[in-house]
């Protein structure tokens, strides 16, 4: 038991982990909302039937959702990119919400068929809920993963160096050490120093 909380807590740890467990926050205060919305809109207030209610309840959701994916679990920052970010994620939170529509009117028909009472369905269309919850929430992790995705920082050369006062400022280019057969060959000033040494009385 404690090896299993040791290593699920190096799991958390990582920088995966942390957005899994992000993601995971993000989902469960999207589930949450979404329930309220489900028990007040068709559970206590009765004021619309199962599909609508499922859809008001998924659409609400949509931007904040949008948001907290973008800046808080996958931390990327500047605008949003309509064709490679905005558009895709609502594609993807439309099928989600046909895919509720088709579950709650599954239910609804069950409970029709059944004579359930209006607890009975109302339990039943949270049931159902919860299960195509489930799937989109492995689902929604793998293209968001992709959609989200920041771009590692380019390397940079080695042989470049730039001023640290003014980032503007021209790259300056190291000379390489040029390698000969025998090792690499030694600066002109360091060749004179050995040359003195090995024959003070000639250079004098």
């Amino acid at each position: 038991m404690h090896d299993a909380i040791v290593r699920h807590w190096r799991c958390f740890s990582t920088a995966n982990g942390k957005k899994m467990f992000r993601y995971t926050m993000v989902s469960v205060v999207s589930t949450v909302f979404g329930f309220a919305v489900l028990g007040i809109v068709f559970g206590a207030l009765h004021l619309w039937t199962e599909v609508p209610t499922a859809i008001f309840s998924n659409v609400v959701g949509i931007v904040p959702m949008y948001y907290l994916n973008r800046s808080w679990v996958w931390e990327k920052t500047g605008p949003s990119h309509w064709r490679r970010e905005v558009l895709p994620f609502w594609a993807v939170s439309v099928g989600g919400l046909l895919l509720s529509v088709a579950a709650a009117e599954v239910a609804r028909h069950i409970s029709i068929a059944h004579h359930f009472s209006h607890t009975e369905a109302t339990a039943l269309l949270l049931t159902v809920t919860l299960a195509v919850f489930g799937f989109l929430w492995v689902f929604k992790f793998l293209v968001f993963s992709r959609l989200f995705r920041v771009a590692p920082p380019k390397a940079t050369d080695p042989n470049l160096t730039r001023s640290p006062d003014s980032d503007a400022a021209p790259a300056r280019q190291v000379a390489p050490e040029v390698e000969l057969e025998d090792g690499p060959r030694d600066p002109p000033v360091r060749r004179l120093e050995h040359q003195q040494e090995a024959h003070p009385a000639s250079l004098a």
